[in-house]
């Protein structure tokens, strides 16, 4: 194998993370993701349009040898993906790609978590906004049922994921009174429940400042429930901040990009379902990959490398401003959040 210099941004980041989209569609509309009055109910089912397992995993050999260690597939919803413990199996034997995890909305997970253990996946998000019936109902377009995603998280428990992380996005006026409930219904299993800023990623979604509930009101309500310590990051470029409870009864995180960026550390990169490569989650346009991908693993490595090199993105610092502010952005459904 040919050496190839680890790339670094124009920042001094490193890339470490990739977030891989292996489909477009959904089966929920989320309005801070995917609403239904602004997505088809069919779109991203045309499956010619996605990348091969084939190409999947060439891409991702590329990445790994520019200094890739970590690895979260998403969607749209990935389970919706065909075959997908086959594409598992043949990425975790990538060499030297030390961790690949996976982001669900968990409506398919009980019957697939068993099959995705054993191909050699590891982690598991669970993004669930709400435990009320009606509340988690409405926010997924009335296309879920929350009893369907928890007993996906017992069936991911019972197949050998101990560990779970819960996202929730916390919306002023929509679920700001789940905080409290998630996090008592999670304490003590294990899982870590993170909850999200109402991201202005895209421009479906109708974000507001006024929407977004900060992170500090959260953990101020949660601490004064449960008292919390905060907790040192795991590794770096973590993005969500760790606080554990002071009884020892496990952490909860949050995820900050709105009222405490954290460009400063970004070390990610995505990629669609279709072979784009987008060098942050609110870029405006993305990089077709496809041609480069045919060329091979060498060539590829070598093309995403220099792309690296010319990346300035800190759109989370220069959020107002003029620079950024009238910019069109990707939408999340496209490149998973």
């Amino acid at each position: 194998m040919n050496a190839i210099t680890l790339p670094q941004d124009r920042l001094g980041r490193p890339l470490h993370d990739l977030r891989l989209s292996v489909i477009d569609a959904c089966n929920f509309r989320c309005g801070y993701c995917m609403p239904a009055d602004r997505v088809p109910e069919d779109y991203g089912t045309d499956a010619s349009q996605r990348l091969s397992f084939d190409e999947i995993e060439t891409l991702v050999r590329a990445f790994v040898r520019l200094g890739t260690r970590k690895l979260r597939l998403t969607g749209g919803e990935p389970l919706l993906r065909k075959r997908l413990p086959e594409l598992v199996g043949r990425l975790a034997a990538i060499p030297d790609l030390e961790d690949i995890a996976l982001t669900t909305n968990g409506m398919l997970l009980a019957q697939q978590a068993q099959a995705l253990h054993e191909a050699g996946l590891r982690r598991i998000t669970v993004s669930l906004d709400a435990l009320d019936p009606r509340v988690f109902a409405e926010m997924s377009g009335r296309r879920g049922q929350v009893g369907d995603v928890l007993a996906g998280i017992d069936a991911a428990m019972a197949a050998g994921f101990s560990r779970l992380k819960i996202n929730a996005v916390v919306q002023r006026g929509v679920n700001e009174d789940q905080v409290i409930p998630l996090v008592e219904r999670f304490r003590g299993t294990g899982h870590v429940v993170r909850f999200i800023e109402f991201m202005d990623v895209g421009s479906s979604n109708d974000w507001r400042m006024d929407r977004m509930v900060p992170s500090s009101v959260l953990r101020d309500a949660i601490g004064a429930r449960w008292p919390l310590h905060p907790l040192q990051a795991e590794y770096r470029g973590e993005v969500a901040e760790r606080y554990g409870f002071d009884d020892g009864k496990g952490e909860v995180g949050f995820v900050s990009s709105v009222s405490t960026p954290f460009c400063g550390d970004c070390h990610r990169a995505r990629v669609s379902a279709d072979g784009r490569l987008f060098t942050c989650l609110f870029a405006s346009e993305g990089t077709d990959l496809r041609a480069a991908i045919a060329d091979g693993e060498t060539a590829l490595a070598a093309h995403v490398g220099g792309l690296w090199e010319r990346r300035g993105d800190r759109y989370s610092e220069l959020r107002g401003s003029a620079e950024v502010r009238d910019r069109r952005r990707v939408e999340m459904y496209l490149i998973g959040g």
